[in-house]
């Protein structure tokens, strides 16, 4: 099962939520995000949130249409996105996405960016917007394949360092590179065969593929 989860970031970087929507998935609201799945006529199986970026009308709408919602104090030890992917990582998905995460405060953004490297997950983790894709990576080898949707693709140390950072089917390839934290050398690559595949040894790596433009996809 997938898990889409859409928290309230500003509306105007949310992609085409529409177009990701399939049968069999579970979509989650989270504060405002509740709302926008609704309007978009997706009903979420689950909402939570304080919910104190909302109406009281808006409020009983989200209420009376998701079976199964929770309201929490404002006040509270883990953020509501937090909460939300707890939930999620119960269900054993085998992905998680999150929307509505990217813009507005910064503290926002970077604490769903921390959210990535909690040690409960076992499955991948993709922060979605409508220009950009981002996810962490455990050492080992991943394929990925070229897509019009993202042309561009970038790497980052997440821990001190990532080892043995190797790269084919890029258009700048790399072999054996260590990446260092705060290190510029691997963004705005390109895939130009019809798969990439990245590999490492040790570290955390983000990956960050992008379009340019605020285009919906």
């Amino acid at each position: 099962m997938i898990i889409r989860i859409v928290a309230g970031g500003p509306e105007e970087l949310l992609p085409d939520l529409k177009a990701d929507f399939k049968d069999g998935e579970q979509w989650i609201g989270v504060d405002r995000g509740a709302l926008y799945l609704l309007e978009r006529d997706i009903t979420p199986a689950r909402a939570f949130g304080d919910f104190d970026s909302i109406t009281v009308e808006e409020w009983s709408r989200i209420a009376a249409a998701v079976p199964y919602h929770i309201q929490f104090p404002a006040e509270k030890d883990e953020t509501d996105l937090e909460i939300a992917l707890n939930d999620a990582i119960k269900q054993q998905p085998e992905a998680i996405y999150l929307y509505g995460v990217t813009g507005g405060r910064l503290d926002h953004f970077f604490g769903a960016v921390t959210l990535l490297m909690k040690k409960e997950l076992e499955c991948p983790v993709f922060i979605v917007d409508c220009q950009n894709e981002i996810s962490i990576y455990a050492p080992g080898q991943t394929i990925i394949s070229r897509t019009k949707k993202w042309p561009y693709i970038s790497f980052f140390a997440m821990s001190e360092q990532v080892e043995g950072l190797t790269l084919s089917g890029f258009k700048f390839p790399l072999y054996n590179y260590t990446v260092q934290n705060g290190s510029s050398r691997c963004v705005s690559n390109e895939i130009i065969e019809k798969k990439g595949v990245f590999s490492f040894r040790s570290g955390i790596l983000m990956v960050i593929r992008s379009c340019d433009g605020r285009r919906r996809l």
